[in-house]
């Protein structure tokens, strides 16, 4: 066995006797296990039915328009409070006084095209509460408009799951068992090269026919690899839990670059630090830097392992290969950088 090598099954081994790498591991196997489980209790959260057993009487809605709108009478017996307003004006007198929750705009000619305006305040939980409270009246307004026009479909007849369950499945659950793993690899990386340094053992590393790259790449790949095995089998597990996921091949490549990429990037903070607690916390706010910024960017890990998992035609592995570009070059910098740790 080569020492590349060697150094690679040292650290897969030490692994298992680090036990916060394990009890993060669980927890990601747990989350995994029972994915159906945890969606249903997710989901439970925007259940508009409770949100209205329990609040649905204190939010007011002005409306501006005809009175005997059919739109008027779906609010109502939804449980929302109606205010009638003559005109938008003296609604948003109301509104900003409080008066109201939210206004709604109602077309005097609905005929044909309706086009329903809906004010909401600036706080995000009360305008999102709003949003779904008021979903229902809506669909029953908007069914109410095909079946004036001679259009017979309806939301009750469209099948498939809910949009926000789609959401949280493709947005939230997947890129999160897929990058978590990636997170832990460049935590991993800090440790065991900044062991090396504290425990004054580099030295002795190094005295095998191996280099300072070499020693460093071998300590990336161990935790690539155990990143990738934990990828797979949460790709396997989710699937065990009927949740369909398109270009698996693609997605567990993305998750391997993306945890070269935070191990690689780790083992660059750790080089040039060559302090564990520094490192790690340098690593963890570039981790959460680049996390916010890239959903900021329409080229992001997170957008493009989404995309892939429903299966977007226009999302292939010409957009894995972009991340791929990235790694390399930040490997490279590090190949540069990698003397210093003997300094």
């Amino acid at each position: 066995m080569t020492p590349f090598w060697a150094v690679v099954k040292k650290e897969l081994g030490s692994v298992l006797r680090d036990r916060t790498i394990i009890i993060a591991i669980l927890i990601q196997l747990f989350i995994a296990s029972f994915s159906s489980a945890l969606l249903l209790g997710m989901l439970s959260m925007y259940d508009s039915d409770t949100i209205m057993k329990f609040g649905g009487a204190q939010i007011k809605i002005g409306m501006v328009g005809a009175v005997d709108n059919p739109l008027t009478l779906f609010v109502t017996q939804r449980g929302l409070q109606v205010v009638p307003f003559d005109t938008l004006a003296n609604a948003e007198t109301a509104f900003f006084q409080g008066a109201v929750n939210a206004i709604v705009v109602i077309p005097p000619n609905v005929r044909d095209t309706a086009e329903i305006k809906l004010y909401l305040p600036d706080s995000e939980a009360v305008s999102s509460l709003i949003r779904m409270v008021i979903q229902e009246p809506l669909k029953q307004y908007e069914n109410y408009l095909r079946t004036q026009n001679g259009i017979e479909v309806r939301y009750t007849d469209l099948k498939g799951k809910p949009s926000i369950s789609f959401e949280f499945i493709y947005s939230v659950l997947i890129p999160m068992l897929m990058f978590f793993p990636a997170f832990v690899a460049g935590s991993m990386s800090i440790d065991s090269i900044t062991e090396e340094v504290e425990n004054n053992t580099l030295q002795t590393l190094l005295s095998a026919p191996l280099t300072i790259n070499g020693m460093i790449g071998a300590k990336i790949v161990a935790a690539v690899a155990l990143s990738a095995l934990q990828c797979a089998a949460w790709l396997a597990l989710l699937q065990l839990n009927g949740i369909a996921i398109q270009h698996t091949t693609w997605i567990l490549l993305l998750a391997v670059i993306v945890a070269g990429i935070t191990s690689t990037s780790a083992a660059l903070g750790a080089v040039l630090l060559k302090d564990r607690e520094r490192s790690q916390f340098i690593y963890s706010l570039i981790l959460l830097a680049g996390a916010a910024i890239s959903t900021l960017l329409d080229v992001s890990p997170i957008k493009t392992l989404s995309r892939l998992a429903i299966g977007d035609h226009y999302t292939s592995g010409w957009d894995v290969a972009v991340f791929a570009v990235f790694l390399a070059a930040l490997y490279f910098l590090l190949l540069k950088t990698s003397r210093r740790l003997m300094v």
